[in-house]
């Protein structure tokens, strides 16, 4: 007798209660072990990949690629009993992986946890098999794996991996590592092969075969609105490269341009609110309407700050690092929240006390495919510049990959936005919720500035500081954006605080 066991979707950040399946790694008939990931997961925080809490063969995918699921519902059914092949079998007298029900035992992924939350999966726990190739699959199990899942091309090549389940027209693809095997790259090109046989074909209502791309290339096609699908890739076996899609954005911008429609017959667009549109929309709402904001503004000269920032750029302990004007503002904040700590603070509702935060968690807001994000450095008072400036590009270089961890993106205290990138003078910014204050600093412009008694060219700058009236009053939030402006006009004062 088989046994069926189902792997629930966990909480992989806290507080989760839905996520999207970007994709599948793993295919219907598919061995897998303890740890393997299973599919990818897009949640309101970041897209992280789902490993496998038990070993054996796939006997159903629960989802398409690009559902939206609760958590807590089952995603996948496991025969452990028709294949653990690669698994460590359990000791003797280990307890077993899960309940007679059905339900994974507590500490697992998807069991339960104390407090009854679902178990989530930091601290899952380490690999316990060496990675090892899948076996080669005949033409006929793949066509049989096939007609167990309408909706699904499976490639027949004998490929060393089977390819993604290609159901969802909006399915992302990119290479997924494990054990040294490339998931995603080996799938498109299982996917290829099978496009070429002869006796393969598109039923009616189905997809046809996805056109083979990188995920760069599919990212840049997708910016640019090309639709690969009608593209001829010049690569190595038909791969669609960037040099396709660059040509087919000449040929479009050299065709006769179109009458120009009549008022009102623009196509309309529906875009689906998920993800981390989804919760930055929700927590911003409650942010606007649950903490009372009060916003004070700041121009300031910083022509000084430009001059010791390219100072310190020729400096050999901060070569390899950006030394931008993000890291003076990022410094002059720190500085300035040790001398008046109640800035990092938040508002506990259900025990109506203010929680003074011992350390900054300095959150930097970034701008992503996904929407807004704002993962923080922790303790970043405690960092000398040099490597606060490398916390911060390596912050926003992961951000921008959407490649952020669900842990860097919990536990701010006091965040910034960097609205002078968009060359933008300033704005009122909303609070991130849980804070109680955010720093938005402007595009730094030559200006006309009275200097020494006299107009002079200077370099200036406008800060915005928005913060929660009901733990920051009005002399306490000036007072903090003045030592703020002071340390960015005059970066020597730093040896005053």
């Amino acid at each position: 007798m088989p046994t069926l066991r189902q792997f629930k979707l966990p909480d992989v950040g806290e507080g989760l209660t839905e996520g999207e399946i970007l994709q599948w790694l793993v295919a219907v008939g598919d061995t897998v072990t303890v740890n393997q990931p299973l599919c990818e997961v897009e949640t309101a925080k970041a897209a992280v990949e789902l490993p496998s809490p038990f070993a054996g063969t796939v006997t159903e995918l629960l989802f398409e690629a690009g559902t939206m699921v609760d958590v807590g519902t089952p995603i996948i059914t496991i025969d452990t009993d028709a294949g653990g092949a690669g698994g460590s079998a359990p000791a003797a007298d280990a307890e077993p992986a899960e309940a007679a029900d059905g339900e994974p035992a507590a500490g697992l992924i998807g069991g339960s946890a104390p407090g009854g939350r679902t178990a989530v999966l930091v601290g899952y726990g380490p690999r316990t098999t060496e990675a090892r190739r899948r076996p080669r699959r005949s033409g006929s199990a793949a066509a049989a794996r096939a007609t167990a899942l309408p909706g699904a091309d499976y490639g027949s090549g004998g490929t060393d991996q089977p390819p993604l389940l290609a159901t969802a027209p909006d399915m992302r693809s990119k290479p997924v590592r494990h054990g040294g095997l490339e998931v995603g790259r080996q799938a498109e090109a299982a996917a290829l092969r099978d496009d070429a046989a002869p006796a393969r074909g598109v039923a009616p209502g189905r997809r046809g075969p996805r056109p083979l791309a990188k995920p760069p290339v599919r990212k840049y096609a997708k910016d640019l609105g090309v639709d690969l699908t009608t593209l001829t890739g010049s690569g190595t076996d038909g791969c669609i490269t960037r040099a396709d899609v660059d040509a087919a954005v000449a040929a479009r911008t050299a065709a006769p341009a179109q009458p120009a429609a009549p008022a009102g017959a623009g196509t309309e667009q529906r875009i689906p609110v998920k993800g981390v549109r989804k919760a930055t929309a929700a927590a911003m709402v409650a942010s606007a309407f649950t903490a009372p904001h009060v916003t004070e503004f700041l121009t300031v000269d910083v022509t000084r700050m430009m001059k010791l920032r390219a100072r310190l750029a020729a400096r050999p302990e901060l070569a390899g690092v950006k030394v931008s004007p993000l890291l003076f503002v990022a410094k002059a904040v720190l500085l300035a929240a040790a001398r008046h700590p109640m800035v990092n603070s938040s508002w506990d509702e259900a025990a109506q006390e203010i929680v003074v935060h011992g350390q900054v968690n300095l959150g930097i807001a970034a701008a992503t495919p996904r929407g807004l994000v704002v993962p923080n450095v922790k303790d970043a008072g405690r960092l000398s510049l040099a490597e606060l400036a490398g916390a911060l590009a390596e912050l926003t270089e992961t951000a921008r990959a959407g490649r952020t961890s669900p842990a860097d993106m919990t536990g701010g205290t006091l965040t910034i936005t960097n609205v002078g990138v968009f060359g933008v003078d300033t704005g009122t910014p909303i609070l991130n919720p849980g804070e109680s204050a955010i720093l938005a600093f402007g595009a730094v412009r030559e200006m006309p500035w009275v200097h020494k008694g006299k107009v002079r060219v200077r370099q200036v700058t406008q800060l915005a500081l928005s913060f929660d009236h009901r733990i920051i009053d009005g002399e306490l939030g000036s007072r903090f954006l003045a030592d703020v402006g002071a340390l960015l006009h005059d970066p020597g004062s730093a040896l005053a605080f």
